[in-house]
Formats: C-alpha cells, sequence, structure tokens
C-alpha cells in the first residue's frame, strides 16, 4: 500500500482532531454559557469573528473526516471490502452531522437580537455532537477490525480502537439515559483518544506493514 496514501490520511485525520478539539472543546464553551441565554448573547454580539471562526473550525472538521474516510477507504479496501466500507461510510454519517452543526452555528449568527433563539441553536448544535458521538464510535469499530484482520498494524492498535468505538457507542446511550453522568461518559472515550492518536502517529510515521507475498505455487 502507499505510504504516500497513509501519510496523507494520516494528516486528514490530525486536521480532524485539531478542528474538533479548537471548535468544539475551545470556542464553542467560550461563547455558549448554559442555562443562560442572555450571557450566551452578550458573548457572541461582542466577539462575533470567534463565533465565526467557530464555524470555520466545524466546517474544517467536515471536511477533514469526509477526505479521512475516503482516505482510510483507499487505504484499507484491498486487504478487507467490508471493514474499509464500514470506516468510509460511519465517518461519512459523522461528518453529516457536523455539518448540520456548523449550518445551526451560522444561523445563531444572523437570527439578530434573540436570546431565546441563539441559546437553542447552541444547544441543539451541541446535542448532534453528542449524539454525533455513536456515529464516531461506529467509525472507529470497523477501523480496529481492519488492523485485527489485515495484520499490517500492530494488534493491540486494533483492539484499542475497537475499545474505544465500543466507548463512544456506550458513551452516546449514557450521556441520552443518565445526562449527570458526564464523568463516566468522558472516561468510556478514553481508549477512543489513545487509539486515535497511536493511529494518526503510526499513519504519518510508518505508513502500514506491506502485506504479505502470497506463496509460491508448488
Amino acid at each position: 500500500m502507499s505510504v504516500r496514501i497513509a501519510r496523507v490520511t494520516g494528516l486528514l485525520y490530525l486536521g480532524l482532531a485539531a478542528g474538533g478539539a479548537l471548535g468544539f472543546l475551545t470556542i464553542r464553551p467560550a461563547l455558549f454559557v448554559a442555562g443562560d441565554p442572555a450571557a450566551t448573547l452578550s458573548r457572541l454580539t461582542a466577539d462575533p469573528g470567534l463565533a465565526r471562526l467557530g464555524v470555520s473550525l466545524e466546517l474544517f472538521t467536515v471536511l477533514t473526516q469526509a477526505l479521512a474516510a475516503a482516505g482510510f477507504y483507499r487505504l484499507f479496501h484491498r486487504a478487507d471490502r467490508f471493514t474499509a466500507a464500514g470506516v468510509a461510510a460511519f465517518g461519512l454519517v459523522n461528518a453529516v452531522v457536523v455539518l448540520v452543526s456548523a449550518a445551526l452555528l451560522g444561523a445563531a449568527l444572523q437570527v439578530g437580537p434573540d436570546a431565546a433563539a441563539v441559546q437553542t441553536l447552541y444547544l441543539i448544535s451541541g446535542q448532534l455532537w453528542e449524539v454525533g458521538g455513536l456515529f464516531f464510535g461506529l467509525w472507529l469499530i470497523p477501523m480496529g477490525l481492519w488492523v485485527l484482520r489485515s495484520a499490517l498494524m500492530p494488534r493491540a492498535l486494533g483492539w484499542v480502537l475497537v475499545a474505544g468505538g465500543v466507548g463512544y457507542v456506550v458513551s452516546a446511550f449514557v450521556g441520552a439515559l443518565l445526562p449527570s453522568a458526564g464523568v463516566v461518559a468522558d472516561l468510556l472515550v478514553v481508549p477512543a483518544t489513545v487509539g486515535e492518536f497511536w493511529m494518526i502517529g503510526y499513519l504519518l510515521i510508518l505508513g502500514v506493514r506491506p502485506a504479505p507475498s502470497p506463496a509460491p505455487a508448488s
């Protein structure tokens, strides 16, 4: 398999991680105040440039996840088409979820001085990220299964990715059923973070192991 494709896919995956971390984990908390629509509107009005940067970062997350999904399919399909298709399909669905979130954040900049509307749009956007964790988990599970089946990357990486994907799926249900159990939900996704950065580093530094050559006919 092409080392170039592996490294481009690794860069896209790194971009996805950076875009999500900066947009959802950094900029959103700087603008959105839970339970206080007036404070959210005040922050948005005071710094619309930061809000637009948040929308742009979500769009960047969509772009990098969609292209990374295509890159993983290109990288994986020769060894196992089924898991490659799973990574691509679930990754694209998650990208669409974030795309809708970006549209809602963009709309929040257009509704005018309506604190309730702005708060509602931010709340729906945040919920999209929460429920979208289901598909993010589903994209990690076939990724891990491909590693386990192909033997082209370390098997331990495959198990960590599968565990992380299952953790994300369970975390989505924990968040829906037990909204106060935030710490539990956060702990469930720790293996996913480890697996993702392991995969990114492996793709960027080593690519993939060469596929074993078929045994010569006797």
